[in-house]
């Protein structure tokens, strides 16, 4: 078997390597047909263990990458230094790190997936997705959940979000792409007040000259569609070993869905948003006419 080969950097971010070396050392497990139980004994863990390694949702010991190779008879010494080097990054720290002060645990692994994507698709009922918000809606918004912050920790939360952004225009590895569907509603709500509006809507039309990113809305004519149960992101990865993952945020912790037939519904749901909403060539018309109704509305 060809081992996954360690990538360039930590761009792709530990959750993603986690996932991936999870996903090689199962396949390595049932080809050599042993069970999770033993596996566990051989690195005195639990079987338990073993399964969340799969999943990358524990970090990895060398130690315990190196026992699990041998025991599944990998004796190949370019093919255990793959894996053992992708151990090895997916352990460093992501960007992010350095916000853990104000980032909650349960973010920290949509930020790995976030930087190891090549495809964003979401759907938002209330705000702006946070890679297209400014740095004022971003406060506007991080306020109405921490209104008894103080303004230092109100920055480094909207610091945080200003740099998710990078992910957008950063120029190696390429850029994800992002495919954001909103509703009129979110357009329509004055999160932060007319000014902050007028200045977010105006970056939303400077947004849909990135080649990278699309952007629908739908509008309130379009009635009910089959998103509309709430937000939800769909991430896909480059690495064809890593499946498409559902994230779905609530007010204090976040689902994450990867089994195919959960993946599948949401994908449908997104397709057929994507036809109720109007067709991306015509979203920077929509965001000038609302700009200008607002513009009325607010003199």
């Amino acid at each position: 078997m060809t081992a996954v080969q360690p990538m360039g950097g930590t761009t792709s971010g530990p959750t993603a390597l986690r996932m991936l070396l999870g996903a090689q050392l199962r396949r390595l497990r049932e080809a050599a047909a042993i069970g999770r139980d033993r596996a566990g004994w051989e690195i005195r863990a639990s079987e338990s263990k073993i399964s969340r390694m799969e999943l990358g949702r524990v970090g990895f010991k060398e130690r315990d990458v190196a026992d699990l190779l041998t025991l599944y008879g990998v004796t190949d010494e370019k093919e255990r230094e793959a894996l053992l080097a992708l151990a090895r990054q997916a352990n460093n720290p992501g960007w992010w790190h350095r916000y853990n002060d104000v980032l909650p645990h349960w973010f920290q692994s949509y930020l790995g997936l976030e930087e190891a994507t090549s495809l964003i698709r979401t759907y938002e009922v209330q705000f702006v997705p946070g890679l297209l918000q400014t740095r004022d809606y971003a406060r506007a918004v991080v306020l109405l959940g921490h209104g008894r912050a103080s303004p230092a920790e109100v920055e480094r939360r909207v610091d945080l979000r200003i740099d998710r952004q990078k992910v957008l225009t950063r120029s190696e590895p390429a850029p994800p792409r992002l495919w954001a569907v909103v509703d009129e509603a979110v357009l329509r709500r004055p999160i932060g007040g007319p000014v902050v509006m007028r200045g977010q809507i105006a970056h939303l039309i400077e947004a849909t000259k990135l080649p990278n990113v699309r952007l629908q809305i739908v509008p309130f004519r379009a009635g009910g569609h089959a998103a509309a149960g709430g937000a939800f992101t769909i991430l896909r990865f480059p690495e064809p070993d890593l499946p498409d993952i559902v994230y779905i945020e609530q007010l204090t912790s976040a689902i994450y869905l990867d089994k195919r037939e959960d993946v599948d519904q949401y994908a449908v749901a997104m397709e057929q948003v994507c036809v109720a909403a109007e067709p991306p060539e015509r979203t920077p018309e929509i965001l000038t006419e609302i700009l200008h109704e607002l513009d009325e509305e607010w003199a």
